[in-house]
């Protein structure tokens, strides 16, 4: 009688498999960094364990706080509303980040998340309000935060990475709307509303179209003169080249980005590269990729820079940013922070984090 195989095991269900990768790449820390709330983050954890669908259990989530927030206005209660509104963004942001590639359901909830913040924009005046930017003959899309006070010290233009974009950001607004400074959470070439509704992928001039933004500031008088560039994950890289060719930008911090971007052969990394650029050509990623890497032999930075690196990040080692402090210029103020336990973006940190790099920015902006 043969003997049963005791080594087997029993494969993982292609939807629970899928979940698992999903939590991977979409952590209860990033999550809480990206504004969720810890109750809907319990609750995402029950219903994904359940079975249910990573992007319906994360919509049916902003369901819930939109409700709240109908009620709240019915009451007069608009900050409530506003405060559960932000939730419901939140949710929708890690609901989109269910599909790397841009299918239909994906731009239906990306629709669904930009519409909520325009309902946001309505409740808050001119102290949250969206920028559209010509950029040839299209657009780029971002979302102005200003401070309470309404008269801002400066202005940090903030750039997400390869699925974190505009409005994920909102708390690093927050911190620096408490240090007078005002805030455009971008959706950059290959990024949200900028590639899903107007087409700019990235294969553009990506400095020149963050320059954009630096335009935008220095014509409107009351986000004041001064302007920092803030990049996380990829979006460190973008905030670079922007700092090395606009002269006009007064401080850069580069949050966990390579200097010299490749394909990493992790499906969703690799997944969300051809959907910034609107191919799956791994060539044309490749050579992209090639054509945006960070070279300070020839790509100097002559304004601050704060580097900041998790000592566990999976994706890209300290090495990766070493680049960047090599292309300070001389007498240029150029420092690294480093978590020893900190992930990818220090995720895992984020309120210190998120506090340090707005005292920074308070810092050096305040010098202008």
């Amino acid at each position: 009688m043969s003997q049963p195989n005791l080594n087997r095991t029993n494969p993982m269900p292609p939807g629970q498999k899928l979940l698992a990768a999903q939590w991977r790449s979409m952590t209860p820390t990033r999550m809480f960094d990206y504004g969720m709330l810890p109750d809907d983050i319990a609750r995402m954890q029950a219903m994904t364990a359940e079975g249910m669908a990573w992007d319906v259990a994360a919509e049916s989530l902003a369901d819930d706080q939109e409700r709240r927030a109908l009620g709240a206005l019915g009451d007069d209660h608009r900050v409530t509303a506003v405060e559960a509104y932000r939730a419901a963004v939140a949710d929708l942001v890690f609901a989109q980040m269910a599909f790397n590639h841009d299918t239909p359901r994906k731009r239906r909830i990306y629709d669904r998340l930009s519409s909520t913040l325009s309902t946001v924009s309505g409740l808050l005046g001119d102290r949250f309000e969206k920028v559209e930017l010509e950029f040839g003959s299209r657009y780029l899309v971002g979302w102005l935060v200003r401070p309470p006070q309404g008269e801002a010290r400066g202005t940090v233009v903030v750039f997400g990475g390869q699925s974190g974009w505009g409005a994920a950001y909102w708390r690093h607004a927050d911190a620096l709307a408490a240090r007078g400074l005002a805030t455009i959470l971008t959706e950059g070439p290959g990024q949200g509303e900028t590639r899903l509704r107007h087409g700019v992928f990235l294969d553009v001039d990506v400095p020149a179209a963050y320059s954009r933004y630096v335009d935008f500031v220095y014509e409107n008088q009351s986000l004041g003169s001064a302007v920092g560039v803030f990049g996380n994950s990829l979006g460190g890289l973008y905030a670079a080249l922007t700092a090395a060719a606009d002269r006009r930008v007064q401080a850069c911090c580069v949050n966990g980005a390579p200097a010299r971007p490749s394909l990493l052969g992790h499906r969703s990394f690799d997944e969300q590269a051809a959907a910034m650029l609107g191919t799956d050509d791994t060539d044309r990623i490749a050579a992209n990729f090639r054509r945006l890497a960070f070279d300070p032999g020839r790509a100097r930075i002559d304004c601050p820079l704060l580097v900041l690196h998790g000592g566990h990040d999976v994706l890209f080692d300290l090495q990766a940013q070493q680049p960047f402090l090599d292309g300070t210029g001389d007498g240029v103020d150029g420092r690294l922070r480093v978590w020893p336990d900190g992930d990818h973006t220090i995720y895992n940190h984020c309120q210190e984090r998120t506090s340090l790099v707005a005292d920074w920015f308070a810092d050096k902006l305040a010098r202008h």
